[in-house]
């Protein structure tokens, strides 16, 4: 008989290393042609983080994503980065992209005041302009603006920095501290089908909520949670190292060590919780890894909501389902004296 069960898991999550000092840098030059070129440290991994650079860069600079070309992970070119690990980049590369491109647009503001005949606070940058606040008929290109830093001022626009998460060590005596500058939360629920007879669970669908801060690409966020809940699945019901007797690994590759396919997923729904973190770019936190953390809860939850036994160890494989769920069946024959 197949029982259905729902489970329900939360988390929080830090993002970046623990009090250990974890930087990045950027350089940002923008050209004469109004494009830009981010330099960092970081790597794509397929998670999406340098189109998410690109985006932060072209938000401050005030100009299309499409005008941004991220040069990212060339040791002999680009400023260090403390890498694409800890679910940091988001938040910490971020934040330096966004400083040094506003290093790089304040030099096209010094420029521009006087060809616009006032001061540089008083500009703005936007829709590949530079231009007067409140009168955006009072603009210049970008390109124009930064060929007359080049050729005319010889200021060239470019910006460097560098961005550290601010922690505060553990007290040794009280344990208080800030280990972290930011955290996410999220919440998962998981509906599961358990076949009694022959303990084979099948995840149904899963409804995951994800405070990422602002997401500054919904699409990728999306994308993100879909891939960590594909990880929970398989960490929670397929993927198993097993050893001989003498230590040595004996599924050893992806014929029997098992991961989800595509015919595994079940039916996902993302819901992204928007927050803004004021220490974010433009309220950003991170998502990477916080995708996987409640997904197999939910489902070991779910498994008892289903059956009314615990599986405390995992893969919940259907051998452990099915003797647990003997296990119970038996306790209840006996009889009491």
């Amino acid at each position: 008989m197949k029982r259905r069960g729902r489970g329900i898991a939360c988390m929080w999550y830090p993002i970046g290393f623990t009090v250990t000092a974890n930087p990045s840098a950027a350089t940002v030059k923008i050209n004469e042609d109004g494009t830009a070129i981010v330099l960092t440290g970081t790597v794509e991994t397929g998670q999406g983080s340098l189109t998410v650079l690109g985006q932060i860069a072209a938000e401050e600079l005030g100009i299309a994503t499409d005008d941004v070309h991220v040069v990212s992970g060339d040791t002999d070119a680009t400023p260090m980065d403390a890498g694409a690990i800890a679910s940091r980049t988001t938040y910490v590369t971020g934040n330096a992209v966004r400083l040094a491109a506003g290093k790089a647009k304040s030099i096209l503001f010094e420029i521009a005041a006087p060809l616009l005949g006032v001061r540089a606070d008083q500009l703005d940058a936007r829709d590949r302009k530079i231009q007067v606040k409140g009168f955006p008929q009072r603009g210049l290109p970008i390109g124009e603006v930064a060929h007359h830093a080049q050729a005319v001022m010889g200021q060239p626009a470019i910006g460097s920095a560098s961005w550290n998460p601010p922690t505060v060590a553990m007290d040794p005596e009280t344990g208080q501290g800030k280990p972290f500058s930011t955290y996410v939360y999220a919440t998962q629920i998981a509906e599961v089908e358990v076949d009694d007879e022959t303990g084979e669970v099948e995840v149904l669908r899963i409804v995951a909520a994800h405070d990422c801060g602002t997401a500054i690409n919904p699409m990728l966020v999306e994308g993100q949670v879909e891939g960590g809940i594909s990880m929970g699945v398989g960490f929670a019901l397929h993927e198993q190292m097993l050893f001989d007797d003498g230590g040595r690994l004996i599924n050893p590759n992806l014929t029997n060590y098992l991961v989800p396919t595509s015919l595994d997923m079940p039916e996902i729904e993302v819901a992204i919780v928007e927050s803004f973190d004021p220490t974010g770019p433009f309220g950003a936190k991170g998502v990477g890894e916080p995708t996987s953390v409640p997904t197999a809860a939910a489902i070991l939850n779910a498994i008892h909501d289903a059956t009314g036994v615990r599986i405390t160890s995992l893969p919940a494989t259907p051998d452990k389902v099915l003797a647990a769920i003997r296990a119970k069946a038996a306790r209840k024959t006996i009889p009491h004296s």
